[in-house]
Formats: structure tokens, sequence, C-alpha cells
């Protein structure tokens, strides 16, 4: 009932999850990462747990073919379940049961993954693709929702819209950016829009908060608003 796809900006190390459906709240399910080790999307008939023991498996340094295949095998509804996982070395595997709703698939190239089931066709994940190739000089978070918007526009959930999430860590264990949209008729243009305004000041704000390399952060509030300032000052 969704497309996903999981990528690694390696300019920046960041791996980001963008992800859309016509059901409600797809990004409190979906998406999986655990930072600097790689991130999952378990969908179709979602098994949450598929996100939850992954993660474990990647952070214990399990190949991503070999989580896949330990997680179908404790699970008797595999043939009802799809599931994507890319390590951060750019390693992938993919699931696709053989009972998830045509159309249905998985592709992947150079550091990123798409899957999804119950689509207009097999090509909202080749467009979803194409466009992530060819914004490559386009800021992380905005060539994942570029790369979605291609998807949309070439049928995707073949049901209609209602949900869209992006998320993205960095090196740290909280998100660089956690952006839900759990109802809406537009959700994708909703996220494109909330992601616009997390660049109003959030983008900038996090860099002051503490970190595992500086535990306190900066708590000077003059410091944080000069620094926010310059920072939208550089972007305009």
């Amino acid at each position: 009932m969704t497309w996903s796809i999981i990528a690694k900006d390696n300019a920046t190390g960041q791996i980001g999850i963008a992800v859309a459906t016509k059901f409600f709240a797809v990004g409190a399910r979906v998406p999986h990462i655990a930072p600097t080790f790689g991130g999952i999307a378990t969908q179709a008939l979602v098994n949450p747990y598929y996100g939850i023991d992954g993660l474990r498996l990647l952070r214990e340094g399990r190949a991503p073919r070999e989580i896949v295949e330990s997680l179908i095998a404790t699970d008797s509804g595999n043939a009802s379940r799809q599931v994507h996982i890319m390590d951060a070395k750019g390693r992938i595997a993919a699931y696709t049961g053989k009972d998830c709703v045509d159309w249905c698939g998985h592709l992947e190239g150079d550091s990123f993954s798409i899957a999804g089931n119950m689509l207009a066709g097999g090509r909202v994940l080749d467009e979803t693709a194409k466009a992530y190739v060819v914004n490559a000089g386009t800021p992380f978070a905005r060539r994942m929702i570029a790369a979605m918007h291609a998807g949309q526009a070439a049928g995707g959930d073949k049901r209609g819209k209602q949900s869209a999430a992006l998320l993205i860590y960095g090196e740290e264990e909280w998100s660089d950016l956690d952006l839900r949209v759990d109802d809406h008729a537009d959700p994708l243009a909703e996220l494109a829009r909330l992601e616009a305004v997390s660049r109003e000041r959030w983008v900038h704000f996090r860099k002051f908060l503490p970190s595992r390399k500086n535990p306190a952060g900066i708590t000077d509030r003059a410091v944080i608003d000069a620094g926010v300032a310059a920072a939208q000052e550089d972007e305009r």
C-alpha cells in the first residue's frame, strides 16, 4: 500500500527514508533508521517488528540480506510483507511477499533503494529513481521529496493519496529531520511545504543542540540567534 525510498547522502553521511501511501500516518510505522548503520522500510501488511528487530541486527553488524532472511524466517505472515534495507555501506536487500498486491516490486541504484506495492505500475519506482538521480545536486531532503513527487506523477499508490513522511538521520541518535503528514489531500505537497518551513529555523538551530561530541551543546541564546541569522542569510 506504499512506496518508499531509502538513500544515503554520500556528501554528508546522512541516511534518509521518504514514503507515501493511501493510508493514515505512514510515518509512524514504515521508516526506521539506525544512524551510521542504515535504514529499513517495512510495508504492505506492515510488520513493525521488521523495523524494530532489523535495526538491532544492523547495529550488530549483520548484512542486509542476512537480516531480511532472519526477519521473514520467523514470520508466518511473510507472504503479505514487503521490506527493504540499505546499510551505511550501501549494501541493499529486499523482499516482496507473494501475496503483496500488484503492482509490487523493488529496484536499487547507487546508494539508494526503492520498493512499493499496490502501485499504479512499475513506472512509479522507475520515475522515483530517475528523479533521485537527476537531482544529485539538490540538498538531500529536497532531493528525496522530488523523487517521491516524480513517483506520484507516475501514478503512485493506485488507491490515491493520504499520508507521507520524511525521516533523516545524521550521526546523532536523534533525527536531523522527522516530518510527517498523517492525513492530507496532497500529502507530498504538504511534506514539501513543511520541509521549506524547517529551513526557516530548525535546520540551522539543530547544530546548537547537544551532541555526543559536545554533550551540553550551545546554550547562549545570543550565539544561537546570531548563528541562525547568519545561516538564514547565507541561504537567501
